[in-house]
This record gives structure tokens, sequence and C-alpha cells, in this order.
């Protein structure tokens, strides 16, 4: 059974800075595009950003130019470098494969985005 683990959020000023992390128990990484989704309050889960096991990346638009997604497929981790942060990325953040898979949702990291 595979094991999502999303680390990296809090709490910081607009403006300010964050990477993510996601974490899997298992070597999936090494075998589907991988992807960062958030969900804020009231609100269903977007994708944010995908990266292929080429390492060709896609953003969604409201992320483009301020959010970097990366994997390192040794250490079986993909990262979210976030940048410029605004209130509206305000969310908790997931990781799974691109397409989802039901089964490997992990309980998401909170970002927070706030003065």
């Amino acid at each position: 059974q595979v094991q999502v683990v999303e680390s990296g959020g809090g709490l910081v000023q607009p403006g300010g800075s964050l990477r993510l992390s996601c974490a899997a128990s298992g070597s999936i990484f090494s075998f589907y595009a991988m992807a960062w989704y958030r969900q804020a309050p009231g609100k269903q889960r977007d994708v944010v950003a995908t990266i292929t096991i080429g390492g060709t990346t896609n953003y969604a638009d409201s992320v483009q130019g301020r959010f970097t997604i990366s994997r390192d497929t040794a250490k079986n981790t993909v990262y979210l470098q976030m940048n410029s942060l605004k209130p509206e990325d305000t969310a908790v953040y997931y990781c799974n494969k691109a397409p989802p898979r039901s089964d490997y949702w992990g309980q998401g990291t909170q970002v927070t985005v706030s003065s």
C-alpha cells in the first residue's frame, strides 16, 4: 500500500515563499506523472502543477511564474517551490499522480497566506 505524505506548509505573509515536499513509500514517482493539487475552503480540489516522468512541467494560470514543481525520483520526492505567495493561494495542498488515484491521497499540508 502506497503512503503519500505532504509537508512544508505553514503561515506566511503575502509575498513570502514556501517549499512543499511530497514523499511516497513506494516508487510511484518512477512510473507516473505527478502533480500538486490544492483545495481552498468551500471549493473543489484543483490541479496546481504537473511534472511528467521526463520532467516536462505545466502550471495553472493562477500560479504560472510563481510556483515551480520538481521531482527527485531517487528520493521518491516531489517538491513545489512557491514564491510571491498571495492570500488566494491559501488552501490545503496535496500531491498525487496525474491524473490522481483515489487511494494515493495523503492528508495534505495547510498553506495560509495572511498578514
